[in-house]
């Protein structure tokens, strides 16, 4: 099992558990204060992004989501280097 576990809610926040980092755009880390458990807004209305505070119940955001089947492309081969050798 993963040390970090994301779920995504229906109707709700993304639910993030474990071992984890949050970092802003820049790169800077924000201060969890220890918490491994933490909601991120997915609504856009929270009054405390990242994290959710509840406002999505206020303003009847629905987004249900459920896994789907997805296939993945082939991975791309390896770049060539210059000459034809293989990076």
């Amino acid at each position: 099992m993963a040390a970090t576990k994301v779920t995504i809610n229906s109707n709700g926040s993304i639910r993030v558990e474990g071992d984890f980092e949050l970092l802003d755009q820049e790169g800077r880390a924000i201060d969890l204060v220890g918490r491994t458990r933490i909601g991120l807004c997915r609504c856009g209305h929270s009054a405390n992004k990242p994290f959710c505070d509840g406002s999505h119940k206020a303003h009847g955001f629905s987004s249900v989501i459920a896994a789907p089947d997805i296939t993945l492309p082939a991975p791309k081969p390896p770049a060539s280097a210059p000459g034809g050798e293989t990076a």
